[in-house]
């Protein structure tokens, strides 16, 4: 088995990108930060890639930081994008994850900081931190109540019980709920959906909608402006509506 603490692989369109510390329960340690600060990097960076899958390898998706390397004084932060490297800075493009078993503490943090969750019906999804002295300080307190009721994001944070899948995508927290075993699987024909669309349109509708948050109206319509006037100026704007006219697939360029 490889042994390093994070894989990426390129499937047509998709970067897969594999937390690899199973026999730690795809624990975060500082060596994982940075090699997904390092993929998340590449993702944005290649203009072959539309978007990013974030799965665990073995029976679990992430049980979060290393708590005995933590201990040990290392800090699982990339000092670019923070815990995990990934909650403070995700990717530009859009990002999936697929959760098989548990995503829980800073592992719910990092399929907090993807915009779009698929989990296995069995699955467990809970901030668990307080019954470990901590907080859970890397986005999971700023990302909940985005996702779900107020009452229901405080209620996991101060009980540190968990969701089960079905009733996380009854609140809105999962967009697609799989058999066990299938989350990648689902994931990916979710991630072909979104492949198939413009690059560039991709990118500025995720950053509206993630910015928008802080805006007042006013501004909110200045700022969208400004993100989508060079998508309404590109080759692939003029490609869409010509492939809708001719009945045919678009061949998107990203410019």
């Amino acid at each position: 088995m490889n042994d390093l603490p994070l894989l990426t692989e390129r499937r047509d369109r998709v970067l897969v990108i594999t937390l690899n510390r199973p026999d730690a329960r795809n624990a975060v340690n500082l060596a994982m930060a940075e090699a997904m600060d390092a993929a998340l990097t590449e993702l944005d960076a290649s203009e072959e890639l539309s978007l990013g899958v974030i799965t665990g390898e073995g029976k679990g998706f992430s049980s979060g930081m290393d708590l005995k390397a933590f201990a040990s004084g290392e800090r699982p932060w990339s000092q670019s994008r923070g815990f995990a490297g990934i909650v403070q800075k995700p990717a530009e493009k859009p990002l999936i994850a697929a959760v098989e078993g548990f995503a829980v503490a800073g592992g719910l943090e990092i399929a907090l900081a993807c915009d779009l969750v698929v989990a296995a019906r069995n699955a467990r999804l809970g901030i668990p931190e307080v019954r470990r002295g901590l907080v859970a300080a890397a986005g999971a307190l700023r990302q909940l109540p985005r996702r779900v009721p107020t009452a229901i994001a405080m209620e996991l944070a101060l009980t540190g019980e968990t969701l089960t899948a079905d009733r996380a995508a009854e609140l809105g927290l999962v967009n697609r709920v799989a058999d066990p075993g299938k989350a990648l699987d689902v994931a990916l024909e979710l991630a072909d959906q979104v492949a198939a669309n413009a690059p560039l349109a991709l990118r500025a509708s995720k950053a509206i909608l993630n910015r928008q948050f802080s805006w007042d109206d006013e501004t909110f319509w200045a700022k969208q402006g400004e993100l989508v006037a060079p998508v309404f100026a590109s080759e692939d704007a003029i490609e869409g509506a010509t492939a809708f006219a001719e009945k045919r697939e678009p061949n998107w360029k990203g410019r």
